[in-house]
Formats: structure tokens, C-alpha cells, sequence
């Protein structure tokens, strides 16, 4: 198969893409260990896609243990050029209410023990993240669910915790005090590991809580994430099939060249090892 033109990164209860047809499951060795699952690629609406269960395939793998960094290498190994994160999140603000979808621009990093970076050990490279998700990509994903009438929110920040355990209501409030409208544990790193592959990113948030915060709503739990997730991911692939649709998600974006001037090292002085490690990304400019 030919490039992918988009690559799906599923969540919490999605672990697979309707209407997919030719499809292929490969494995992908990479310098950064296994992805979280055999890759599922074929065809959507004529457009060449792949899908990856970032949870694992039973969902085995918790937040802080999903190999990000093998996950993006691979999707970039076979030509991605766009990711679209699907994920669960909870809602830090009244207005946005579970069963709502919201396509955030911003979001503030409060993990703690995530890899996060591909240049290291040896190699220092310092990207743009001002605008941590691809605009071009938010605006064909908002237009998308505006015209299916889902309930959908932009232009809003997601706050990434490390997880597995769910917030105190202490954090929540700190965190809505902070301006943040949605809580999750996945787009970090996945976003920042995607700027520096140089891949567009942007993610459809399925809200399923009120967190802990609420006054009246009841706390978080696995059950009500459960239960609101199972009504939210018909949104969410209704949202994806219509995309696959679009002839203008295959566009130019200065996503693309994230790494441009990026990188500070002297090429000369950077391990052999590691040089190669990354040459995926890193070719071009060294």
C-alpha cells in the first residue's frame, strides 16, 4: 500500500474502524520497542488509513505505560501524515457536558514519568509546541461534526494528567481555576512525539464525566466513563468516516517541517547510534 494519508489512534472502548475494507495487520519492529498493538491498515472512503488501539487490544497497556514513542515511529515508518487521536475525557466546565465532543487547540502537561521527546542522548533538538494541535486539521475535523450536528466544542485547552488514577477534587478545582476545559490522560505524549515526526495531530474528545468537581453529578468512575463512552464513539466514527471523505485533508502544513532549524547539535558530534536510531525523522536536515 501506498502512503497513508491518515493514521486513527483509538482510546478507551474504541478498538477498531468500521467500514475499513482491504484490510492489512502489520507489525513494525522499531528502535523504540513494540507498538501497542499490530497496526490495522486498508481503505476508507478510497482514502489509504491506518488504526492503532493505543490501549492495547484488550486494553492491557495503562496510560503511562503506552509505548508513544514506538507507536508514532511506526505510523511514520509507513508514510502517515496526519493522526487523529480519539480519546475519553472529562469536563472541567459546566457548559461542556458529557456526551459533547470537543476538539481542543491548547493543553497544559501535568505528567511526570512519560518519554516524551526523540532527541536524547546525544542529540538535542527544540521544536515549536505553541500550538500543540494541527490547526489545519482542527478546522476540517469542527467542520466535519458541525455538518453531522454533533454537539461539539473548539478552541478549548486540555489538561493532561499522568493517570491511572482518577483526580482529587482538590486537582479539579485547581485545574478549572486554570482555565483548562477538559481532562485526559493520553494526548501527552503522543502530541508532542508527533510535532517532532513531523505529523499533523489533532484529537476528538469524547466527553463522558463531570470529572469530580461537580456539585450534583456524580464523581468519575469506570462504570460512567464506560457507559457514556459506549454513546459517544458513534459520534466519533461518524465523525471519521465523513473525514476520510474530504479531498482538503490532503494539504501541505508546516507541521511537516517542524524540525526545520529545530535541531542544535553539531551532526558531527551525534552518536552513530543514535543518528540512526531517528534517521526516520531526521534525515533531510542532517
Amino acid at each position: 500500500m501506498s502512503d497513508i494519508l491518515v493514521a486513527f489512534i483509538g482510546g478507551s472502548g474504541l478498538y477498531n474502524i468500521d467500514g475499513i475494507s482491504n484490510i492489512e495487520k502489520i507489525n513494525i519492529n522499531t528502535p523504540f520497542g513494540n507498538t501497542s498493538a499490530p497496526i490495522t491498515i486498508g481503505k476508507l472512503n478510497n482514502s489509504n488509513v491506518a488504526f492503532l488501539p493505543r490501549h492495547g487490544i484488550n486494553h492491557e497497556i495503562n496510560p503511562s505505560e503506552i509505548p508513544s514513542k514506538a507507536n508514532i515511529y511506526a505510523l511514520k515508518s509507513i508514510g502517515v501524515k496526519k493522526i487523529i487521536s480519539l480519546s475519553a475525557v472529562g469536563s472541567l466546565q459546566k457548559e461542556i457536558e458529557p456526551l459533547d465532543i470537543v476538539i481542543p487547540n491548547q493543553i497544559i502537561d501535568r505528567t511526570k514519568s512519560r518519554p516524551s521527546t526523540f532527541f536524547e542522548n546525544g542529540i538535542v533538538a527544540h521544536i515549536s509546541f505553541a500550538e500543540p494541535f494541527c490547526n489545519n486539521l482542527n478546522k476540517l475535523l469542527v467542520k466535519t461534526g458541525k455538518n453531522l450536528n454533533i454537539n461539539l466544542h473548539q478552541d478549548k485547552t486540555y489538561l493532561a494528567m499522568e493517570g491511572p488514577q482518577f483526580s482529587t477534587k482538590a486537582e479539579s478545582e485547581l485545574y478549572r481555576n486554570w482555565g483548562a476545559h477538559i481532562i485526559g490522560m493520553t494526548a501527552i505524549p503522543e502530541s508532542k512525539l508527533a510535532r517532532e515526526a513531523e505529523i499533523c495531530y489533532s484529537t476528538i474528545a469524547m466527553v463522558t464525566d463531570y470529572d469530580c468537581w461537580h456539585e450534583t453529578e456524580e464523581d468519575v468512575s469506570v462504570e460512567l466513563v464506560i457507559q457514556n463512552l459506549m454513546k459517544n464513539i458513534y459520534s466519533g466514527k461518524k465523525i471519521i468516516f465523513e473525514i476520510t471523505k474530504l479531498t482538503s485533508l490532503d494539504y501541505d502544513c508546516e507541521c511537516s517541517n517542524a524540525l526545520k532549524n529545530a535541531i542544535i547539535t553539531n551532526k558531527d558530534s551525534i552518536p552513530k547510534e543514535i543518528k540512526e536510531s531517528i534517521s526516520l525523522f531526521t534525515n533531510k536536515y542532517l
